[in-house]
């Protein structure tokens, strides 16, 4: 007998940034809403901030409610064991607090079976005209969308 996507426990993944206030809350809504039989997604920072009002609007233009999402700092999950880590921007992966679950004495980061990095464009860093804002918001998000799709629809 094969087991299907619902006999199968969840894989947990977390996304992490610097602010937890873009990027890796986009990338949690995007897997949350593309594959939510297949894997429990969360997010965090290596210091939370707030979640940032123009990457709520980007993903609500595709459908995708983030505004329930609350930025979080990693040390909220410094008790759970995540099956895969992604560092979504270049300054999260070298402060990066997510410790391999081989490192048993690691107590105050979440851990992590494997840790990856993909970094993405800081939409919060874009200039311009508000409407030129939003359009890196909608870059990252579209590009997220992509390699979320390529990484995890398999």
């Amino acid at each position: 007998m094969t087991s299907t996507a619902s006999d199968r426990e969840k894989k947990k993944v977390l996304f992490l940034c610097t602010n937890n206030s873009a990027r890796s809350q986009m990338a949690e809504g995007l897997l949350r809403a593309m594959y939510p039989d297949r894997y429990e997604a969360y997010s965090a920072g290596v210091a939370a901030t707030s979640l940032d009002p123009r990457a709520v609007r980007a993903m609500s233009e595709v459908g995708i409610d983030i505004s329930a999402q609350r930025s979080k700092s990693s040390q909220e999950f410094q008790d759970k064991i995540f099956d895969l880590a992604f560092t979504v921007c270049d300054r999260a992966k070298q402060a990066c607090p997510i410790c391999s679950t081989e490192l048993q004495l690691c107590s105050q980061s979440p851990r992590a079976k494997e840790v990856i990095h993909r970094s993405f464009a800081d939409p919060a860093a874009a200039a311009g005209s508000e409407e030129e804002q939003l359009d890196a918001f909608r870059r990252v998000r579209d590009e997220m969308k992509d390699w979320i799709t390529q990484t995890f629809g398999r």
